[in-house]
Formats: structure tokens, sequence, C-alpha cells
């Protein structure tokens, strides 16, 4: 079963790339990003893609440029996750068969985001809007509309966002920092998708 999380390997090198997206994937995060300011990401994206590609949707963070995205459609990646709303990110994402998440976070970014053809939204950073923002702000959404929470929504406080109407969150240092063992992160991972499970009940 796939949970709406997104798991965030900030820092990740290709060595370790295919290894700790098994590990993702058998807790059951099937969505991965690497974002573009880790060690030669690209090749930690074809690296995952490469063993993984039928199992999980694989592709980067902190895409900035069209330029950017194009290269994460070469090496196989299907997602692109930005920290900002960047129109002709999402359009070159699309352009390219990719899954397109931007970042954002007033009213105003969202529907530019919806209109430029965003998969779904990333509020970011959550924290400084809280719960109580993306509940408003969703009031006004299309019928549908994929919201992610990421950056200070984790297992401590998943139920506070669903019941806010979060969709889903994008998991960073929670789960995975630079250094840690396959093991480790195989057992963050767990413990996260637990903490889920039982918030989405």
């Amino acid at each position: 079963m796939s949970r709406p999380l997104i798991a965030i390997l900030r820092g990740i090198t290709p060595p370790e790339a295919a290894a700790t997206a098994a590990a993702l994937i058998e807790a059951g995060i099937t969505k991965i990003e690497v974002p573009l300011n880790s060690p030669d990401p690209f090749d930690s994206i074809k690296a995952m893609v490469a063993a993984h590609d039928n199992d999980a949707l694989i592709g980067a963070g902190t895409v900035l440029s069209p330029e950017d995205a194009g290269r994460v459609a070469q090496v196989g990646g299907k997602l692109v996750v930005s920290p900002n709303c960047d129109q002709r990110v999402i359009v070159a994402t699309k352009a390219a068969g990719m899954q397109s998440w931007p970042g954002v976070m007033t009213p105003t970014e969202c529907f530019t985001a919806l209109k430029s053809g965003a998969d779904g939204l990333k509020i970011f950073p959550a924290s400084l809007i809280g719960p109580d923002g993306i509940k408003a702000i969703r009031a006004v959404l299309p019928t549908g509309t994929q919201v992610y929470a990421v950056g200070g929504a984790g297992p401590d406080n998943f139920g506070d966002w669903l019941a806010a109407s979060a969709d889903g969150f994008g998991i960073g240092s929670a789960l995975y920092k630079p250094g840690m063992s396959v093991d480790e992160v195989k057992t963050r991972a767990r413990n996260i998708v637990a903490a889920y499970d039982e918030a989405a009940l």
C-alpha cells in the first residue's frame, strides 16, 4: 500500500541511493525526491530509477529551472518538486511528462501553480502557516486539489495536519540525514509509516 508521503533525501550520494530507496519502498514510502543541492543528484536519481522505477515515483527536489527539470527527465525521473512557484518549471515539467509539485504558501501562488498545470501543491514551509492556514486556503481551492505539508509536518503532528485537510507530507531530516545507514533509514521509515497509518485511521 502506497502512502501520500514523499521522502526528501537531501545530501544522499549515488553509491547509497539504490539501497536507501529499497529500504523506503519496503517500509511503504514509494515517492522519493533527491534535492538538487545534494552531491551528484542526477547520478543518484539515475541509480534509483534503474533499480526501482516500477516500484516508486522517483525524481528531484529543489528544482529551480526548466533546464534542471529537463535533466531530471533525461535520467528517468518522473517527479519534480520545488521550494517555490515558478511557472516555467511547472510548464517544462509537464511538457516532459513528469509530475509537478511546486512550493506555495499564498492563495495567489496556489492558483498560479494549478493554472500552470501542477499536479499538486507543496505548502512550504508548512510550519509558517500551520494547520489553520491550510484549512483556510483549502476553502477556496478546486475540489480534489492535492495539498502536501512540507517543513514542520511529521510523525508528531500528522493528525493535526490531516484534520486540517492536508492530503500528504514531505519528510526530510526526520527520515534521512547524510551519513545514516540504510538500516537506520529503514527503521525511521517504518516508524513514520506507522505514525501516518495511525493518524489516518
